[in-house]
C-alpha cells in the first residue's frame, strides 16, 4: 500500500512536471508569435511610411512643375490654381497641407472656377454663358495675379 502511494505521487509529481513544462512551452511560443507580430507591424508601418513618403515625393513633383508653369505663364491661372488644389489636397503626413489657408489667393481662384463647366461641359453651352464665366474668370485671375505669383514662389521655395 505504502509502494502504490509513493508510486501514485511520484506519478502525479511527473504528470505536474510534464504540464508545467507543456505550459512553459506554449507560453515561450505565446512570446515568440507576439515578437514576429511586433516586427511584421514595424515592417507594415514602416512600408506605409514609405509609400507615402514616394506618394508625396510623385505629386510635389508634379506640383513644382505646374507651380513652374504659372511662374512663367505657360497656362492660365484658372487651371493652375485646380491643378494644385487637387494636387496638394492628396498631399498625406507631415506633407499635408491646408490648402485654403497657405494659399488663399490660388484658394479664391479655385472657388471662382471650381463649378465652371470645362471642356466637353462648356463646348456645349451657349456662346453668352461661356462669354459670361470668361470674363468671370478673367477679372478673378487679374485682380488675383500677383497674389497668386507670391504663392506660386513659396510652393517653389519648398522645392529647395
Amino acid at each position: 500500500m505504502q509502494d502504490l502511494k509513493l508510486w501514485l505521487l511520484v506519478a502525479g509529481s511527473l504528470i505536474v512536471v510534464a504540464l508545467a513544462a507543456y505550459a512553459a512551452y506554449l507560453l515561450y511560443q505565446l512570446y515568440q508569435q507576439k515578437q514576429r507580430h511586433k516586427a511584421f507591424i514595424a515592417r507594415a508601418q514602416q512600408q506605409q511610411s514609405e509609400a507615402i513618403a514616394q506618394r508625396n515625393a510623385n505629386i510635389l513633383e508634379s506640383v513644382y512643375i505646374i507651380a513652374e508653369a504659372g511662374r512663367q505663364e505657360q497656362c492660365d491661372m484658372s487651371e493652375i490654381a485646380i491643378r494644385l488644389y487637387k494636387l496638394m489636397t492628396v498631399l498625406q503626413a507631415e506633407r499635408s497641407v491646408n490648402f485654403s489657408a497657405q494659399y488663399p489667393a490660388l484658394f479664391e481662384l479655385y472657388k471662382v472656377v471650381e463649378e465652371m463647366p470645362r471642356g466637353d461641359e462648356r463646348k456645349a453651352l451657349a456662346k453668352q454663358e461661356r462669354m459670361k464665366d470668361d470674363l468671370l474668370r478673367m477679372k478673378a485671375e487679374s485682380r488675383l495675379f500677383d497674389a497668386i505669383q507670391a504663392e506660386l514662389t513659396q510652393i517653389l521655395a519648398q522645392k529647395a
